[in-house]
């Protein structure tokens, strides 16, 4: 079990690569950041005061990899408090994560041909292991991405173009809906069997959709890992 931590943090860098699509990176002010690929965090807007209770506070993916000194995460616009993120957050601005959570990619599961199912910023919590050494462990991994238009595609390709350096056994499947259509879980199914472990990160809606096809079909709950902390 991880040590849950509260780091100081501030700002270094905040993009708005698309309308409502933010991407923030933040730098510890006192500890390193300490944390596994596919763990997430806690981030609070206002003041943190120890004598008083933790305050209101959501929870993100770490997409930067274990190794990096700085935590990178994205958000899309949703509600109340990521339209405060988005009004809010600036470069320099101090603030507090807690972390780390999850444990998604810990748990033992087989790293022979895995398929990573992402639908949108889903696709953030796998980038924390693409983009980390541990990658080169997985033998033909395979990623099936859904996005809404190539605009989604720009903002991860270095970090995919980075993995595939790091995992040259790596299979990419993009899938833009303008073009071609929805995720189809029957195809993906269809050309990795029910032995495969299946990860499946994206909307609350998908992910169960996916989850119900695949448990369905045969596939082990052992074998079905889904991000849904949401």
């Amino acid at each position: 079990m991880a040590i849950v931590k509260k780091y100081r943090s501030e700002v270094t860098r905040i993009e708005n690569p698309i309308p409502d699509i933010y991407m923030v990176t933040f730098r510890s002010l006192d500890k390193r950041y300490k944390y596994l690929p596919g763990q997430f965090l806690h981030l609070a807007l206002d003041e943190y005061d120890p004598s008083r209770p933790w305050p209101e506070s959501r929870c993100f993916s770490m997409q930067s990899s274990d190794t990096n000194e700085q935590v990178t995460l994205t958000f899309a616009i949703k509600g109340a408090f990521t339209t405060r993120m988005a009004n809010e957050l600036h470069e320099g601005k101090v603030l507090y994560l807690k972390m780390p959570y999850g444990e998604l990619f810990s748990q033992q599961h087989s790293k022979e041909r895995t398929v990573f199912i992402a639908g949108g910023t889903g696709i953030t919590p796998y980038l924390s292991l693409f983009t980390s050494p541990s990658f080169r462990d997985y033998a033909g991994p395979r990623l099936y991405f859904g996005f809404r238009d190539e605009r989604y595609h720009e903002i991860f390709k270095d970090d995919l173009g980075k993995a595939y350096g790091i995992n040259r056994s790596f299979d990419i499947s993009l899938v833009n809906q303008q073009t071609e259509g929805m995720l189809n879980i029957d195809v993906i199914y269809g050309e990795n069997g029910r032995e495969s472990v299946y990860f499946i990160s994206g909307p609350p809606v998908m992910i169960h959709a996916f989850k119900e096809y695949l448990a369905g079909a045969g596939v082990g709950a052992d074998n079905i890992r889904t991000d849904n902390w949401e």
